[in-house]
């Protein structure tokens, strides 16, 4: 059984492309699979590996300027669940694109996971599903707002959008792991929003914390890796992959007549045209053949 750790911290790194190389070769040589990412805000991603691979590689990590308080979170695969090692630069560790907002300056107020339901209950709080669309398709809390965003780059347009709506209420907001609402619950506290609140650690601590007969989650989480989703107790879930649209899909969406293993589902089968799902199939004839 392989342990999956996921985990963000933000801090400052002032030359991430320093800290690149040797980061690698520390996870390629414990066997690891998954992707990190480095930025001057910080780390984030999901590994995998051995119960000694995983602990050498979040031992280095923690040694890392700033990152001695780094949290992460952790649940099980049978096969790996990603193809290969990667350590990657970018400018954002998870992006907004929204170059004021800090979070190590401020977040919102954390709410753990035996608290959550009480919150998001209240009267007087409105409850914001933080993730893309496709995300939200399989699964999100009970009388969540599904902004229905195709980026985390739209969350503030969408904001802009209904903030007069939501006037007066108290924010609770929540992601898959938690770095999302890092920066969300800063860029509303910037918008002068005083009660903000996330759920701390995400979704996947809810789910792992929470038993099932008091949950209000309803549905998959979806995760970026070959499991595609988790339920209750981190288990894997039932969805599956398109590889055309990369969107999250149940066997009942396999079993449509638009789905085609590897080049079209429902949900994309107008979005492509003739050579593009020329090009799909010969990917998957290539991948049917390396199985």
């Amino acid at each position: 059984m392989l342990v999956v750790a996921a985990l963000y911290h933000f801090t400052r790194f002032d030359d991430p492309a320093a800290l690149r190389g040797p980061l690698l070769a520390l996870c390629r040589a414990q066997g690891l699979c998954g992707t990190l990412l480095l930025a001057p805000e910080g780390i984030n991603g999901t590994i995998a590996g051995s119960r000694a691979g995983i602990d050498a590689a979040l031992a280095h990590i923690r040694a890392l300027p700033g990152c001695a308080a780094l949290v992460w979170k952790e649940s099980t695969a049978e096969t790996p669940p990603f193809g290969r090692m990667k350590v990657r630069l970018k400018r954002e560790i998870v992006t907004m694109g929204q170059p004021d907002v800090d979070p190590v300056a401020a977040t919102g107020n954390y709410v753990a996971p035996g608290d959550w339901n009480a919150l998001i209950q209240a009267p007087d709080v409105a409850v914001i599903d933080t993730r893309n669309d496709y995300e939200v398709q399989i699964g999100s809390f009970r009388g969540a707002i599904d902004p229905g965003t195709k980026s985390f780059r739209d969350f503030p347009e969408w904001w802009a959008r209904n903030a007069e709506r939501l006037r007066g209420k108290r924010i609770a907001m929540f992601c898959t792991g938690g770095i999302r609402c890092e920066k969300s619950t800063n860029f509303l506290i910037s918008q002068g929003v005083d009660a903000v609140y996330h759920l701390q650690g995400g979704i996947l601590k809810y789910l792992e914390e929470v038993p099932q007969t008091d949950s209000l989650w309803q549905g998959e989480c979806f995760v970026f890796d070959q499991r595609v989703s988790l339920t209750h107790g981190l288990a894997q879930g039932r969805h599956g992959l398109c590889h055309a649209c990369r969107r999250p899909l149940a066997p009942e969406d396999r079993a449509r007549p638009e789905y085609e293993e590897g080049v079209s589902c429902h949900r994309c089968a107008a979005e492509y045209g003739p050579d593009d799902r020329a090009r799909f199939r010969e990917r998957q004839r290539q991948f049917d053949r390396r199985a």
